[in-house]
């Protein structure tokens, strides 16, 4: 059998390897923008082509103007922009368990709610859930628990209903 040759190449910081890959060439030029950059790319007929100068005094001169046009003449006037309507929106937040701040539909006024506990579908449910499990005793106690119940929303300046918070 013959003898093997290994080689080993020294890698000491700064210094490349002696196979490396090809430069990284970077985002595309027009990364981020919709429109490329005056002057990123070449104009048709503004650039000689490779391997020829253009002789001194031989640069591309502009096209002739339409029949008609006189330079230095009175534009035509910029169309006005269209008016911009805006409208705003009121987002109010959810009622729920709690007071909210809201608008009341009835007198436009903004205000914190009143709130009131009032019995409802769960309420109902589970008492009756208890007397149809024999706890007779029992069914009064979602009429007595706040969380077991509704809640209406007044509104504190109108006392009208606002909104009613069904749990079920």
């Amino acid at each position: 059998m013959g003898k093997k040759k290994f080689t080993f190449l020294k890698m000491e910081k700064g210094y490349p390897p002696q196979e490396s890959a090809p430069p990284y060439p970077g985002p595309p030029l027009d990364y981020g923008q919709g429109m490329p950059q005056p002057g990123m790319y070449p104009q048709p007929g503004t650039y000689p082509q490779p391997g020829t100068y253009p002789q001194p005094g031989m640069y591309p001169q502009p096209a002739p103007s339409p029949p008609g046009y006189q330079p230095g003449g009175v534009f035509a006037p910029v169309p006005a922009a269209p008016v911009t309507t805006v409208t705003n929106i009121v987002v109010t937040p959810r009622l729920q368990d709690v007071p909210g701040q809201t608008v009341c539909p009835h007198c436009h006024q903004a205000v914190i709610t009143r709130t009131q506990h009032t019995p409802g579908l769960l309420t109902w449910a589970i008492c009756g859930g208890l007397a149809f499990f024999g706890c007779f005793l029992c069914c009064c106690i979602p009429f007595c628990i706040d969380s077991c119940q509704d809640v209406e929303h007044h509104c504190s300046s109108c006392g009208r209903v606002i909104y009613v918070y069904k749990r079920m």
